[in-house]
């Protein structure tokens, strides 16, 4: 075999080395950007939020969000017994008229009573307030902000403003709804407001209005 026709054969070796090796980084690439996709539908606002908390670095994220879906994705929430979702109802309306006298009380009580309720329907104790709400963004992340914000507010060393409290409890409270209705997950769409939700948007709005505002 002539110099030429080895020098040939290895060139055509590499060509087609080289061609394998980027048609397996093009569906690797691709995969991982059909991955990012699905977490982003899934996810929503809460997949930004961790990729802020990485700095931008998307696989971090994406790490984060696939093992939280690994450890929780199988979790089935448990119905709420008779009658317990009406006392929820009661507790929540009497937290909402105490804001209008102690924003930072009812903050608390809204903190303490939304994780005593997604203990009730299953997730992880309230005691273990991270793990529970990595539990609840897999299965609520549309709505997890609202929880957050209480939390934060509630052990805040200053004390946060009224508006701001206020804002919170009316972002917790769309948490509260799904965990108290029973309501289906629905990846990676927005959901509008019916049943149970949507039944109270008028008391919702009242009970957080400051006293004297004549609306």
């Amino acid at each position: 075999m002539s110099t030429l026709t080895t020098v040939l054969i290895v060139v055509a070796v590499v060509v087609v080395l080289l061609t394998i090796a980027g048609a397996l980084h093009t569906r690797r690439r691709s995969g991982q950007t059909g991955g990012r996709r699905a977490l982003r539908r899934r996810f929503g606002p809460e997949y930004d939020r961790v990729l802020a908390r990485h700095d931008g670095d998307a696989k971090a994220a994406d790490r984060e969000l696939h093992d939280r879906v690994r450890r929780h994705g199988d979790l089935t929430p448990r119905p709420l017994a008779p009658g317990v979702r009406e006392q929820y109802d009661a507790e929540w309306a009497a937290v909402q008229e105490r804001f209008v006298d102690s924003p930072r009380r009812a903050v608390a009580d809204a903190d303490q009573l939304l994780g005593r309720l997604a203990g009730d329907r299953g997730f992880p104790a309230a005691g273990r307030y991270e793990e529970q709400l990595a539990a609840l963004s897999v299965h609520h992340p549309r709505h997890i902000e609202g929880y957050r914000e209480v939390h934060r507010a509630a052990r805040a060393d200053s004390e946060p403003g009224t508006e701001g409290l206020r804002e919170a409890m009316v972002d917790a409270r769309d948490l509260f709804d799904d965990l108290v209705a029973d309501r289906a997950v629905d990846h990676g769409r927005h959901r509008h407001g019916h049943g149970h939700g949507q039944g109270n948007g008028h008391r919702r709005g009242h009970m957080l209005r400051p006293r004297g505002s004549g609306v």
